[in-house]
C-alpha cells in the first residue's frame, strides 16, 4: 500500500471530507502512475478522485467495529516512528555499501 495512504476507519475525531479526497488522490495518483496529468486527462483525474474520495467516505460512513476509537496522535507517532526505523535502516545500508566499496 501506498505509504502515504493511512487507515482511516475507527478515528476520534472521525476522518474528514479532505482526508478522504487526499487518500483517493494518493490512489490515483498511485494506479495512474502521475502526479499530475496531461492537460487532456485532467477531467479524467478529477473525476476518478472525486468517485473514489466519495466511496470512501461512504465506506467510513457505513463500517461498523465494536473496538475503541484510536488516538489520532498515537497513531501518528507510530507512522513516524515506523517511517524513521525504515530511513535509519536505509542510511545503514548505504555507509556499508560505501565503506565495502572503499576498503
Amino acid at each position: 500500500m501506498c505509504r502515504n495512504i493511512v487507515p482511516l476507519n475507527n478515528l476520534e475525531p472521525a476522518a474528514t471530507d479532505e482526508e478522504c479526497h487526499d487518500a483517493a488522490l494518493q490512489f490515483v495518483r498511485k494506479i495512474s502512475g502521475t502526479n499530475a496529468p496531461s492537460r487532456v486527462n485532467q477531467a479524467v483525474f478529477d473525476r476518478a478522485v472525486a468517485e473514489i474520495a466519495q466511496a470512501a467516505r461512504h465506506l467510513l460512513d457505513d463500517l461498523i467495529t465494536s473496538a475503541p476509537p484510536k488516538n489520532r496522535a498515537a497513531e501518528a507517532a507510530k507512522r513516524q516512528a515506523r517511517s524513521a526505523e525504515r530511513y535509519e535502516a536505509i542510511r545503514v545500508y548505504q555507509q556499508e555499501k560505501r565503506e565495502a566499496r572503499i576498503g
